[in-house]
């Protein structure tokens, strides 16, 4: 594979990538780094021996900012929402809106089955009691991930939703942050950022209660805490550092490819961004339209540490050849940009979304399409899905057996438990065979 000087640090065939460029590539999982996770571990057992205090230390050692209080009364938000712009509050109640009405559609209903006469099996829907989201700070806010993770939840019912998220200099979250919390009409808010954050939510400290679930996207800290205490609470997913493929065809516009390239890059130097093309011609102008767009960019250094880093142009000998490529990467977000762009889509099986054609910009799936984007990262997109209201129920399950059925299936199961050396379980089902 040819080594470029350009932004982007590999270009080639995808056929020819050798084991390190597969590596560098396909190893994005920031568990993977012993400095993260050992750090993390020290976060998280601060949080659990000092609480409050620890958090308070801190913010002050990461954000820079002495916490006069942990919590933000609701007034402060409802002022926030008050003072937006109103064309950045009639985008973000639009925004809102979708994502209620995309949610709501795919809430899941109680149902039942009977495999044989007289047994009833049923499953039944049941929201949290209470959700932790996590809007992360620091190079940006993120009002969006506050609307993405607590709307679903209030559409699923969940009772009671906080919110985290780090506090600028102010010891406040960005205003933006506490606006989008009004308007998702979050319960309680609290500037605590980063590992600490995840592990107050996990475990409770004096002021911040203990959830039953955590989501929201953040920093490779976050996405180790996450990991980390998942064995205490259950977690969306452990997303990191935003990742995007695009499948783009010899038809592709280079300025429109890159254009999204910059959009993903511009979230975080840890950013993982691949272009795959089916042919060379269109994976040189690509590369080319990258190298121009890059340049004077707001972030530039960011997507430059991005793309230096964790970014690709390659081409593919065919359009089953970029498929499976996809498969095995298994990105954030995938957009396809081909001709057929709707049959190529159908045949992607690991992506945490997939955006269809080269009007579906990946910037609208942030914002504003209703779909949710908080996705898996670092390949995880093979076996874990995009946070959906699904995240915020859990189900029970309850059955049913009448009497005539306890009396056939009797025989079976004492047959059954004895065979595993059970014997009360026997007789706990042998006493219906010839009921009284």
């Amino acid at each position: 594979m040819t080594q470029m000087t350009s932004t982007v640090r590999w270009m080639g065939r995808v056929s020819a990538l050798g084991a390190e460029d597969r590596t560098r590539l396909f190893d994005r999982a920031t568990s993977s780094d012993t400095a993260i996770r050992e750090t993390t571990a020290q976060l998280i057992a601060q949080v659990q021996e000092r609480g409050d205090a620890a958090l308070v230390e801190m913010a002050q050692r990461f954000d820079g900012v002495s916490l006069e209080a942990i919590e933000i009364p609701r007034a402060r938000w409802d002022e926030a929402l008050t003072s937006l712009a109103p064309d950045l509050r009639q985008a973000m109640q639009r925004s809102a809106t979708n994502i209620a009405s995309v949610h709501a559609a795919f809430v899941p209903e109680a149902k039942e089955t009977s495999p044989e006469p007289g047994i009833v099996v049923r499953r039944r829907p049941d929201p949290l009691a209470r959700v932790g989201v996590y809007a992360p700070g620091g190079r940006a806010a993120y009002p969006s991930s506050v609307l993405m993770g607590a709307i679903p939840a209030r559409v699923a019912g969940v009772r009671e939703v906080i919110l985290c998220s780090p506090p600028d200099r102010t010891g406040l979250p960005a205003a933006v942050v506490l606006a989008a919390a009004a308007l998702a009409n979050v319960d309680r808010v609290f500037a605590v950022g980063g590992a600490g954050a995840i592990a107050a939510m996990a475990y409770g400290t004096n002021t911040i209660p203990r959830v039953d679930r955590i989501v929201g996207p953040g920093n490779a800290y976050v996405a180790e805490a996450k990991l980390q205490v998942s064995g205490a609470v259950a977690i969306d997913s452990p997303a990191g550092p935003s990742e995007l493929l695009v499948i783009a065809g010899d038809t592709a516009d280079p300025v429109t490819v890159a254009r999204e390239v910059m959009a993903q890059a511009e979230h975080d130097p840890l950013a993982a961004v691949v272009v795959v093309t089916v042919g060379e011609t269109a994976a040189t102008q690509i590369a080319a339209a990258i190298d121009d767009a890059v340049v004077g960019q707001p972030r530039e250094q960011i997507i430059r540490d991005a793309l230096s880093g964790r970014g690709a142009v390659l081409s593919a000998a065919s359009i089953d050849e970029a498929i499976a490529f996809s498969d095995a990467f298994a990105p954030e977000h995938l957009l396809v940009a081909t001709t057929d762009a709707a049959v190529v889509a159908t045949r992607c099986r690991n992506a945490g979304t997939i955006f269809v054609g080269a009007y579906s910009s990946v910037a609208f799936g942030d914002y504003m399409t209703g779909a949710n984007h908080v996705l898996p990262t670092g390949g995880l997109a093979r076996s874990y899905s995009g946070l959906s209201v699904l995240d915020f129920i859990r189900w029970t399950t309850y059955q049913t057996v009448d009497r005539q059925a306890a009396a056939r299936l009797a025989p079976d199961v004492t047959t059954f438990a004895m065979s595993e050396g059970l014997p009360a379980h026997a007789a706990a089902a042998a006493q219906w065979e010839n009921p009284r």
